[in-house]
């Protein structure tokens, strides 16, 4: 037959059983007064203001400019382009199809450690020459602090690199017993076909996150980013580049839904989609994949995180200064512009004036305005339909028998599209705003009696369509145990005593159901497993050679 020569599937190997790093949290940077950090990234800030980008398409690893480009601008400051983007169309669409499939049969070929390789370097890339670029263009194209930058573009990013490779040893190292005389074996191949990873404004991470995990596993990708994350999510793609990714693996297609679907889910080779994004969106996604399940080679795998109407449930023996800090940060921080946001709450009658007076206190003392502004904790909200969606949202409780604006709500998109931290009181339990997500600093209360306590948990557990994260404060154990249990279908990600938002990688896996998302718990091994065609091997080393079993003598 002749000797093995280096190939596709046959090169050489070398021996031995690798251990990826233990990855490790990435420290959040304070950027405190005075700091080296804050030096370097407000440097970086006024570069990038005095520059502009020009963003191509990446496929096949070939840039290509279509000529047709969209504005990437600062929220706060709508009249200052960033950046240029070019815009794919399904020609370039059909291309990166091509490329994608073009380029698994290599990628996949690759011993895992190789594929490891690449996010494990990327992530120091990250950590190290490129943080201050990909936190300084988070900042100014998606109006967040620099606190907000840091713990997404640079820390969570850096942590699904270093866990993800952690994560997908540990699902290749879970292996089945073997009976005597033969050996089993459990291999993960990749899909058979092209994912579509389609991702969302709001964090850098991710975008960075849903081309990556798929591709880990030997997937290669069409990425398509948000149109209003552009800036973050190209440097993030160089990041890639600068750390090995081989050419076609994921191909960066700017465009719009309405282009990219069409363009993409009808082809036969479509074996997934990795969705971010609003539940309206993941449904009509569903929906054009169901009419197309014919052509497909393979069932596709669906995997989405979607909308929010995520609660703070507080007992009459809750901690009231701790409780207002959970809803100031949990419902404004980044505007509310955050899956995970607080923007219900439940309130008891003794509780309430107190903390009304807490909240007021709070939200007067936040300061809003141009995130490079390092004294500012709430920048602007992302365009302007969702202003105009937040500003009717006020204007109608503002004029409704139903509710009451009792904090904030001034909006101004003069010059950036600025929406004031808001407290709507909801006089009942199913007004409009504790019900329909919002996506924005608007937080909505519905005061309960005390004696209505079972009453008002009943309305948080079953009133709301989604169920991503969900919090309860309390104190004493048998009470936190009712309430947990009595909620347990509410919220994906659930928290005691703390926030609703702020999941960490490697510590609390993200992820809800119901209207909220197939629940599958990115930054986990649960969400790799999704990317990954299992196949299961038997090996017998010295088969029967008598077709007759024993009972017949």
């Amino acid at each position: 037959a002749g000797p093995l020569r280096p190939g596709p599937t046959n090169r050489p190997m070398s021996h031995g059983v690798y251990h990826i790093p233990t990855p490790i949290n990435e420290p959040v940077r304070s950027y405190a007064p005075g700091s080296p950090e804050r030096a370097s990234l407000a440097r970086e800030l006024e570069r990038q203001r005095g520059e502009l980008v020009e963003i191509p398409l990446l496929i096949g690893g070939r840039e290509v400019r279509t000529g047709k480009t969209v504005n990437v601008v600062m929220p706060h400051q709508h009249g200052h382009v960033l950046a240029r983007a070019h815009q794919a169309g399904p020609a370039e669409v059909q291309a990166a199809i091509e490329a994608a499939e073009a380029a698994r049969p290599a990628w996949e070929g690759l011993p895992f450690e190789a594929r490891a390789a690449v996010l494990l370097k990327a992530a120091e890339l990250l950590a190290g020459p490129w943080r201050d670029r990909v936190n300084a263009a988070t900042m100014l194209g998606q109006s967040k602090t620099c606190h907000q930058a840091e713990i997404d573009s640079a820390c969570e990013l850096i942590d699904f690199w270093r866990f993800n490779p952690a994560f997908a040893q540990q699902l290749y190292a879970e292996q089945p017993r073997s009976a005597p005389g033969t050996w089993n074996r459990m291999e993960h191949r990749a899909l058979d076909g092209f994912v579509l990873a389609i991702t969302p404004f709001n964090f850098t991470s991710i975008a960075g996150n849903l081309p990556t995990a798929p591709a880990l596993l030997g997937n290669t990708l069409l990425w398509k980013p948000s149109e209003t994350s552009l800036l973050s999510n190209w440097y993030v793609m160089r990041v890639l580049q600068e750390a090995g990714l081989p050419a076609g693996v994921i191909n960066f297609l700017p465009s719009r839904g309405s282009v990219i679907g069409p363009a993409s889910i009808p082809d036969r080779r479509f074996a997934g989609l990795h969705f971010t994004g609003s539940t309206a969106t993941f449904r009509n996604l569903w929906r054009q994949v169901g009419e197309n399940l014919e052509r497909y080679r393979a069932y596709p795998r669906l995997v989405g995180e979607t909308g929010g109407k995520d609660f703070v449930f507080a007992h009459p023996s809750a901690d009231n200064q701790a409780l207002a800090v959970a809803l100031l940060r949990g419902a404004f921080e980044y505007q509310g512009q955050k899956c995970s946001a607080a923007s219900r709450a439940y309130i008891p009658r003794s509780l309430w004036g107190d903390l009304h007076e807490r909240l007021r206190a709070g939200m007067e003392a936040m300061r809003m305005g141009d995130p490079s502004d390092f004294q500012n904790f709430i920048g602007a909200v992302i365009d302007r339909p969702a202003f105009e969606q937040h500003a009717e949202a006020i204007a109608a409780a503002q004029d409704s028998k139903d509710a009451d604006v009792l904090i904030g709500g001034r909006t101004d998109a003069s010059r950036g599209y600025f929406v004031e931290p808001t407290v709507i009181l909801a006089k009942h339990p199913r007004y409009d705003t504790m019900l329909r997500e919002l996506f924005g600093p608007i937080l909505t209360v519905f005061v309960y009696e005390d004696r209505e306590l079972e009453q008002a948990l009943q309305h948080c557990a079953e009133d709301s369509e989604y169920a991503l994260t969900g919090a309860i404060f309390a104190q004493e154990r048998g009470v936190i145990e009712r309430l947990s249990a009595r909620l347990r279908s509410a919220a994906g990600n659930f928290y005691i005593n703390d926030k609703p938002t702020g999941a960490v990688v490697g510590q609390q896996p993200f992820g809800g159901s119901r209207a909220s998302g197939t629940n599958d718990k990115a930054g986990s091994v649960l969400n790799l497993l999704r990317w990954t065609s299992p196949r299961a091997i038997k090996e017998t080393f010295v088969p029967p050679t008598d077709w007759r079993y024993p009972f017949l003598g």
